[in-house]
C-alpha cells in the first residue's frame, strides 16, 4: 500500500496550531500591545511632535515638557490620548495579527526548505504587508492626534469628537482622513520591518549564544526577559530608520505648511534636521515602547497558551 507524504504546512509546524482562533488572539494581543503603550507615553509624544514642528521653541524633552505645562497647564501633556488609543489599537490588531498570518502564508508559498533558508526575507515581507493594512486603519486617528498635539493652544479642539468634526469640516485643507497615508507608510513600513526583523534576529541570537538550551526549558519569566531585551534593541534601530518620515508627518500639521508637498516640506526644513531634530527623545520613546509592546504581546500570548515569539 502506497503512503502519501503529508504536505508541510507552517500553520501546523510549531507547537501550537495557527488556526483562526490563534490569529484572532494575536490581533487582540496587538491591540493591548500598541494601544496601551502608545497612550501611556502621550506626554513624550506631545513633546516630540512639538520639538519637530517648532525646534526653536521646544529644544529638548525636559525643557519642552516644562514649556508646555507652563503655557497650557499640566493636562496639556495628555492632549490627543483618545485618538492615540483608538488609532494605535486598530493598528496593533492588524500589525501583529496579520504579521503572523502573512508569515505563515509566505512560508507555505516557499515551502519548508526555502522557508527556513529565507526566513529573514519572510519576516520582512510579512511585516511590510501587515503594516500596509495597519496604517490604513491608523491614518485617520493619527492625523487627528498630530493636529491636536501641535496646534497653537485655542486654535483647534482638543476633545476627540469636536477634533474629528473639525478635521472633516476642513478636509479640503487637512486632507482628512487619508491625507497622511503616504508619509505614514514611508515612516511605519520601514519602522515595522526593522521592528520585526531585528526583534526576531535578537531573539534568535539570545537562544543561540546566551541561552543555549531548548527555549522551552527556560521559565516564562526568562523567555519574557529575552522578549523585552530583544524588543528594546529593535526599537532603537526602528527609531533611527523611521525618524525623518515621522518628522514630515508632524510638520504637515503646521499651518505654514498647508498645501505643500512632502518633498517641499522636507527641503525647506532641511534633511539633516529631519534626521536629527527630536531623535534622542524618539530613541528613548521608541526603544521603551517597542520593548514594552513585545513584552505585553508575548505575555498575552503566554497567558493564552500560545508561547512566546521567535527562537532558533
Amino acid at each position: 500500500m502506497t503512503t502519501i507524504a503529508k504536505q508541510w504546512d507552517a500553520r501546523t509546524a510549531g507547537p501550537v496550531p495557527h488556526d483562526t482562533n490563534y490569529y484572532l488572539k494575536c490581533m487582540l494581543g496587538g491591540v493591548l500591545a500598541c494601544g496601551l503603550t502608545h497612550t501611556a507615553i502621550t506626554p513624550l509624544d506631545v513633546t516630540k511632535c512639538n520639538m519637530q514642528v517648532n525646534p526653536a521653541k521646544y529644544k529638548g524633552l525636559i525643557s519642552g515638557l516644562r514649556t508646555i505645562v507652563a503655557e497650557e497647564g499640566a493636562r496639556a501633556v495628555w492632549k490627543g490620548y483618545a485618538p492615540t488609543f483608538i488609532g494605535y489599537s486598530m493598528q496593533g490588531a492588524f500589525k501583529y495579527g496579520l504579521y503572523e498570518m502573512f508569515k505563515d502564508t509566505y512560508s507555505n508559498l516557499l515551502g519548508e526548505e526555502n522557508a527556513k533558508k529565507y526566513k529573514g526575507l519572510i519576516w520582512c515581507g510579512a511585516s511590510a504587508s501587515a503594516e500596509f493594512f495597519a496604517d490604513i486603519a491608523l491614518c485617520p486617528m493619527e492625523m487627528v492626534k498630530v493636529k491636536v498635539q501641535t496646534s497653537v493652544p485655542g486654535t483647534f479642539p482638543t476633545a476627540l469628537g469636536p477634533a474629528v468634526a473639525q478635521m472633516r469640516a476642513d478636509s479640503a485643507i487637512t486632507r482628512f482622513p487619508f491625507g497622511s497615508l503616504v508619509p505614514l507608510w514611508s515612516r511605519q513600513i520601514p519602522y515595522t520591518v526593522a521592528k520585526f526583523f531585528f526583534f526576531e534576529k535578537a531573539v534568535e541570537f539570545f537562544y543561540t549564544y546566551v541561552f543555549t538550551k531548548p527555549k522551552e526549558s527556560y521559565s516564562k519569566t526568562t523567555q519574557l526577559g529575552v522578549t523585552f531585551a530583544s524588543g528594546y534593541s529593535a526599537g532603537v534601530i526602528c527609531a533611527i530608520v523611521s525618524h525623518p518620515a515621522d518628522t514630515v508627518v508632524s510638520l504637515m500639521s503646521k499651518p505654514a505648511n498647508k498645501g505643500k508637498g512632502f518633498g517641499q516640506i522636507a527641503s525647506e526644513f532641511g534633511y539633516l534636521n529631519l534626521a536629527t531634530k527630536g531623535l534622542g527623545t524618539r530613541v528613548l520613546m521608541i526603544g521603551t515602547l517597542t520593548g514594552l509592546q513585545w513584552w505585553i504581546y508575548d505575555t498575552f500570548k503566554t497567558v493564552m497558551g500560545l508561547g512566546t515569539t521567535g527562537g532558533k
